[in-house]
């Protein structure tokens, strides 16, 4: 039985821990969150701050986390600044999701509920594939990538690293969204979008690009 502790406790924490529900070989063991003052023990759950992953690390053998926050800077200064090994993180899918045996996950991200990843596909660390997306094959999405419910990536689409795709985005087919970029909800992206950039609209207009100021 893998055994989780989920880091943070807002609404995207609450998802994750009824998708850990719905998994028959996953139990929860700890929600953390910096609302929480000490470690302790409430209703057989560990409760602590989010620092409080390093002891639980340390005095439960096999114990794995997730971190339930939406936000991609959030995600990344916590995996820093708590130091534990990519290896200490588990991925967590939702049984109704379909993923594709020649598709590659790595640890720390979550994929969603109605949620479809197709052939050759390469997921990065710590990233979120929200409800009924579609990854369609050989994508590229980076570590601390946030894909919103209902967004659409066509064939060899490139989403860089803590980029964060609106609800309901539409990429065609080999485009690139760069590092830390947003699409704003129900964008069409037909353009490649730079870094730190945010486009808007269909199709996708760039409107705020902060290396140019």
């Amino acid at each position: 039985m893998r055994k989780v502790v989920v880091i943070g406790d807002g609404g995207h924490g609450k998802v994750i821990r009824e998708i850990i529900e719905e998994l028959q070989d996953t139990e929860l063991v700890g929600i953390l969150d910096d609302k929480f003052v000490n470690l302790h023990v409430e209703n057989n759950l560990y409760k602590g701050p989010s620092s409080a992953a390093i002891e639980l690390f340390q005095v439960l053998p096999g114990v794995q986390f997730i971190l339930g926050v939406g936000a991609n800077t959030v995600r990344k200064q916590l995996f820093e600044r708590l130091g534990l090994p990519l290896e200490s993180y588990t991925i967590l899918v939702h049984p109704s999701a379909v993923i594709s045996k020649s598709a590659q996950i790595q640890n720390g991200t979550v994929v969603m509920a109605a949620s479809v990843v197709q052939a050759d596909t390469n997921i990065g660390a710590h990233s979120i594939i929200n409800t009924g997306v579609i990854v369609e094959h050989d994508n590229q999405i980076g570590d601390y990538v946030h894909l919103s419910p209902g967004t659409v990536l066509t064939g060899e689409v490139k989403v860089k690293a803590g980029a964060h795709v609106g609800a309901g985005t539409v990429v065609i087919p080999g485009k690139t969204i760069g590092c830390r970029s947003i699409t704003g909800a129900g964008a069409t992206v037909i353009d490649d979008i730079p870094d730190d950039a945010t486009a808007v609209g269909i199709p996708a207009r760039i409107i705020k690009n902060s290396i140019k100021g």
